[in-house]
């Protein structure tokens, strides 16, 4: 079945089967939102991302849970922990989903594998999932490689132009933005975009999004919107 980011690969859409299209991992939308245009200046190799995923990925009882136990630290009531392996508050727990046999998490074996999928096959993929104390809101700080030179300026113009991403990136205090800056917003917002200098062709950004907009339901009425604009809705009658 198609896993679909309609500003990343909206021509699988077209090939659709029994009318099945699959919305991808909160944490994969974002970053090949932003991965997208930078790939197709300079042909992305390989990525190491480290994510930092608020509870609201877990649903509506992990966001309880984390203002339970705030609510409690200050009154000294033991941390009631359910939703999550470890407890959340005041925290960050580097486990999502369950582990596999190679040691990584079913949500950093799903970055790696729907990156390749949706974006370039032959493109690596290493990541490093965390939850943390945050409602709304994933972040990731990425390492790019490429297989061509890097010219920041050109890098900074396609990400400005692109689709779905919006750049903010100020190298002063507080030129960047924070998950709390992105909540109930539908873009990307790519900072911190600097060469990597410990690789031939790199680039690192920090990378924020709104997990329940552009990583659930938004996503979700742009495939219905472009299969519209691309004629793809069965007809009836």
């Amino acid at each position: 079945m198609p896993l679909v980011v309609p500003e990343v690969n909206p021509d699988a859409l077209k090939r659709m089967k029994r009318n099945i299209i699959a919305n991808p991992n909160c944490s994969t939308i974002q970053m090949v939102v932003a991965l997208k245009p930078l790939h197709d200046l300079f042909t992305l190799k390989r990525v190491v991302v480290s994510t930092y995923q608020a509870v609201s990925g877990a649903g509506k009882d992990g966001m309880d849970e984390l203002f339970a136990q705030t609510r409690g630290s200050f009154v000294n009531d033991p941390p009631k922990i359910e939703q999550f392996q470890k407890q959340i508050a005041f925290n960050c727990i580097p486990q999502i989903d369950r582990f596999m046999d190679d040691g990584a998490t079913k949500e950093e074996w799903k970055m790696a594998v729907e990156t390749r999928k949706i974006l370039d096959p032959d493109v690596s993929v290493i990541a490093t999932c965390v939850r943390v104390p945050v409602f709304i809101g994933h972040s990731e700080a990425v390492v790019a490689e490429f297989a061509e030179p890097v010219d920041l300026a050109r890098a900074r113009e396609a990400l400005r132009e692109a689709d779905g991403v919006i750049l903010r990136d100020e190298r002063e205090d507080g030129g960047y933005v924070t998950p709390i800056e992105c909540v109930g917003e539908d873009a990307s917002y790519v900072s911190r975009l600097r060469v990597d200098p410990t690789v031939p062709n790199g680039l690192a950004f920090w990378c924020v999004s709104d997990n329940l907009r552009k990583g659930a339901a938004l996503n979700a009425v742009q495939i219905a919107e472009t299969m519209i604009a691309l004629d793809l809705l069965p007809r009836h009658g």
